[in-house]
């Protein structure tokens, strides 16, 4: 499974950055970065798109995209007692004696993409395979795995919210995810709304996708145990590629839409604003970053790539504040996350 799995997020990080590739000829292209872990095993392969500020008073980049990232990361090395002890809590099958360290692997394909439009929404997406093993005896190389799970999701971040955007969106992912079950969607949509909470704000980054962890053999706390899901390790990893070939089509038409609509200054602050939340939630409450940041030799630039270019932040704003606003409008969906796979058009 390893080594398919690396295959598969190798072969979608291409597929997603051509696709913007294509969508912008004439902007710069992702930069490709090949990358080892010091120290401890792995490697990586990023795919970073900025376009770089102009040393003169000419006009800045034209481009689609103001920053974005398609990363590959395939990693491995020894599991502290303190993570392990967490793990446990999902999968009982992971030894625990305070003291001992385990072999771990992780491999996974992390973007974040965030457009030059304020009408244009940023996007999200994670897919993710992770192994724990028993030390392996002198001269053999890897020990019997223990534990095995997959996890992942996708989540659309809009400034301004278009109904038709977000139902496409969602619905997109709701068919890829019904081909395994239909009570995947539901579960992992609430999962997402739960997960992207900015509590000391009271409302969620974006208006959701999916979320989730932990799928493998074992019950999932989430998942009823009598309705058909995935179960085996070729099951979810067939869902698992069902979502991730997802992205494109979830998220490019979006894209096409709204990439060259008219904006103002008013639609730039406020676009500056919200990337302020998206930063805080990254920084303040995401499992990813903050498990990535305490990581020895830890690649920094890979785990803050999800941030924007450019935030902003104001004492006591007033934008969003009148609910019959179009900033209004976004604020109380934030507050009240929609249905949008089920609402009528």
């Amino acid at each position: 499974m390893r080594q398919r799995f690396e295959e598969y997020i190798l072969g979608l990080q291409e597929e997603i950055i051509t696709s913007f590739e294509t969508l912008d000829p004439n902007a710069p292209k992702f930069k490709r970065d090949s990358w080892l872990r010091a120290h401890q095993g792995g490697k990586g392969v990023s795919g970073v798109f900025f376009a770089p500020p102009p040393t003169d008073a000419s006009p800045g980049p034209q481009t689609i995209l103001e920053k974005a990232g398609v990363n590959i990361s395939v990693v491995h090395g020894m599991l502290p007692p303190a993570a392990i002890k967490e793990m446990r809590a999902d999968h009982s099958s992971i030894p625990y004696d305070e003291k001992t360290s385990l072999p771990f692997f992780a491999a996974g394909i992390s973007l974040v993409v965030h457009p030059r439009n304020p009408h244009a929404p940023t996007v999200h997406a994670n897919y993710r395979y992770f192994e724990i093993s028993e030390k392996a005896a002198e001269g053999e190389g890897t020990g019997k795995v223990v534990a095995w799970w997959f996890g992942g999701g996708s989540d659309l971040t809009p400034s301004y919210l278009y109904d038709e955007d977000a139902r496409h969106f969602h619905t997109t992912l709701q068919n890829a995810c019904n081909q395994h079950g239909s009570e995947l969607y539901p579960a992992f949509k609430k999962w997402c709304d739960e997960y992207f909470y900015i509590v000391h704000r009271q409302e969620t980054r974006g208006i959701g996708g999916l979320f989730f962890d932990d799928l493998s053999t074992e019950k999932h706390a989430r998942l009823s145990d009598d309705v058909k899901r995935p179960r085996s390790s070729e099951e979810i990893f067939d869902f698992i590629k069902a979502v991730g070939n997802s992205f494109v089509p979830s998220y490019l038409p979006i894209l096409e839409r709204r990439m060259s609509m008219p904006s103002t200054d008013q639609h730039r602050r406020w676009q500056l604003l919200r990337r302020g939340r998206y930063v805080e939630f990254n920084l303040v409450y995401d499992r990813g970053t903050k498990f990535g940041l305490k990581t020895p030799s830890a690649r920094i630039e890979s785990i803050l790539m999800s941030l924007p270019e450019t935030a902003r932040w104001e004492y006591m704003t007033d934008m969003g504040s009148d609910l019959e606003s179009e900033e209004g409008r976004l604020i109380a969906v934030l507050k009240q996350p929609i249905d949008w796979a089920g609402l009528e058009k």
